[in-house]
């Protein structure tokens, strides 16, 4: 099954007048982009920064979790002690499965039953033990090292503060990456209250060191469901400071606020969200006109797509079951069910270590391009039986049912790469006649009564940030996006953007993958001045149409108008030139 992008996804609007303005300040970004020593100047963002409108209603609905499940109380103390052995055990695990510096012997009280204090005085954050600050700051610093390009954009636009007054809530994965990214934007002006948006991808100590700097960070590794609530209402809810700025990952804060502070809510200024699940949660509100806020749309830009969803589960998706399984993949037969950006990466890795892969798909496009990189397309029922390991990519419900766990082969692996935990069905396996054996952080046997056992990794969890780490320098990527998105709408002046759901202009994008090429020492080939006009391109870009995606399967974003757009163009060029 492939990730859901939409279906007929997005089609491209772009006004002339936003073209325009994209090429008057070409010059300006490519100068920017070779010279170490200019700066960034909001007037220049605010200019290039005109994105793109890409609102189409989605054909089905995205439909959100039960209100009588998520909303219809308040997380009370009570109902957090009522948790699964598992999730009870996994709460006790204080570190990231990453390297830690720090003993963890720490004691089982919850983070909420504590009362910390970091050296400046201040209680306003919630983490596993804030002595941990120091250890983290050791991470942080780290990643600083691989995300020289982000650094750049803190060091050219602190001056100008262009975020000076934004009151950013954000729910992202807690790491050291991310913590680069929450420090350039207090550098930048912003003040930031922060928590997760996964139980499981909280690096401790990292979340301790903000809170040593004074963010109001909320959020451990292993919490419950009730605290993965209380923290992201905490975040919104506290006297004296209203957020006027969303950064989400997954949509579960804006939901939150669009539903228990309605009036928070419409106040904010924009939402900038990066992932598959928390854009159709957009697009749902938008469709039903309840969206009355404009957003950022950075999951489908191309830096976002590339290379966070394809390059980064390419080389994490190993890195996460061998450190939690041990599996040697020369001949495993596995099955990777969702042939989109993630599953393209996943596949890749698999193949290359010698696994025997099989893919799923729903998408005859993303089926083609399996077949033709050698992958069987298959049904998981026809292969259920013999596999030895499932990964799902999706983004979708029920993926995995509990028919397919129940005729799995003892031993068998199951975990997740999607960024729901909704793929794998398994509030199935929560039933008596099945046993749950804690086996390691974030590994479960799950014993059925004829003592056949599937391995399940995070409890159906996203695999790679839950069970390990994923590669620095593209989370640097994903994070100098984030970080221009949230700029161009806090400074974008009234009207520009209306209420509805917008993608990163292409030159944005370009500028982004720009800014990470002296990483590698690379140096792009410059137009001659005949050469542009033959392509009928600005000779500092943008060098492709928005519509492009990179692979084959940027057609499938398009309409079959489009396309038919396209040929006739083809066609009318062809026979331009036969007679030229």
């Amino acid at each position: 099954m492939s990730e859901p992008v939409g279906e007929a996804k997005l089609e491209v609007k772009q006004a002339s007048k936003e073209v325009k303005e994209s090429e008057n300040v070409a010059e300006k970004y490519s100068a920017m982009t070779v010279s170490k020593n200019s700066e960034i100047t909001m007037g220049e963002l605010s200019t290039v920064f005109s994105a793109v409108p890409t609102h189409k209603p989605v054909k089905k609905q995205i439909q959100f979790v039960e209100d009588k499940q998520e909303f219809s109380r308040f997380p009370t103390k009570a109902g957090r002690r009522s948790l699964s052995r598992s999730i009870s055990q996994s709460s006790t695990d204080s570190y990231s499965s990453a390297a830690s510096y720090t003993d963890s012997s720490d004691d089982e009280t919850s983070p909420r039953d504590k009362t910390q204090v970091n050296s400046k005085g201040s209680s306003d954050f919630c983490v596993k033990n804030i002595k941990q600050a120091e250890f983290g700051r050791r991470e942080i610093e780290i990643a600083e090292q691989d995300m020289s390009a982000l650094i750049s954009l803190r060091k050219r636009a602190q001056s100008e503060k262009p975020l000076a007054g934004a009151k950013i809530v954000g729910c992202t994965h807690i790491t050291a990456q991310t913590a680069v990214l929450i420090e350039t934007l207090v550098a930048l002006g912003a003040q930031c209250r922060w928590t997760a948006c996964n139980i499981y991808s909280t690096q401790n100590e990292v979340a301790a060191a903000l809170s040593e700097t004074g963010v109001a960070v909320f959020a451990w590794k292993g919490e419950s469901e009730d605290d993965f609530w209380w923290c992201i209402d905490r975040c919104i809810n506290t006297e004296g400071w209203q957020p006027n700025m969303i950064l989400d990952d997954g949509g579960d804060l804006t939901h939150w606020m669009y539903k228990k502070y309605p009036n928070v809510f419409k106040k904010i200024r924009g939402i900038v969200e990066e992932s598959v699940t928390g854009v159709h949660r957009l697009y749902q509100l938008s469709k039903a006109g309840k969206l009355c806020v404009p957003a950022m749309n950075v999951n489908d830009s191309v830096t976002k797509q590339k290379f966070d969803n394809l390059y980064c589960c390419r080389e994490s998706i190993l890195d996460g079951l061998k450190r939690t399984t041990d599996v040697m993949f020369g001949g495993k037969q596995v099955v990777v069910c969702g042939y989109g950006e993630v599953g393209k990466g996943c596949c890749a890795a698999l193949k290359a270590l010698g696994a025997i892969v099989y893919v799923t798909e729903i998408d005859p496009i993303c089926a083609l391009q399996a077949c033709m990189d050698g992958f069987r397309v298959v049904k998981l029922n026809e292969v259920i039986r013999q596999v030895d390991v499932i990964i799902t990519c999706t983004g979708n419900k029920n993926v995995v049912t509990r028919d397919q766990l129940d005729r799995m082969k003892n031993g068998s692996i199951v975990c997740n790469m999607g960024h729901s935990n909704t793929e794998i069905d398994v509030a199935s396996l929560r039933t008596p006649e099945l046993t749950w054996e804690r086996v390691r952080s974030q590994v479960d046997h799950v014993i059925w009564p004829d003592g056949k056992r599937i391995i399940l990794l995070a409890e159906g969890r996203l695999l790679n940030l839950s069970c390990s780490t994923v590669p620095t320098f593209v989370l640097s990527i994903t994070a100098t996006t984030q970080a221009l998105a949230l700029i161009e709408l806090y400074n974008a002046p009234e009207g520009r953007y209306k209420q509805d759901v917008y993608l990163l202009p292409k030159k944005m994008d370009e500028y982004v993958a720009s800014l990470h090429l002296a990483t590698f020492d690379a140096h792009l080939t410059e137009l001659s001045d005949e050469q542009a006009k033959y392509l009928g391109l600005n000779k500092n870009g943008p060098f492709k149409p928005n519509y492009y995606r990179y692979t084959f399967t940027h057609f499938k974003i398009l309409k079959w108008g489009n396309i038919l757009k396209l040929i006739l163009t083809y066609c009318y060029c062809t026979r331009l030139f036969a007679n030229t």
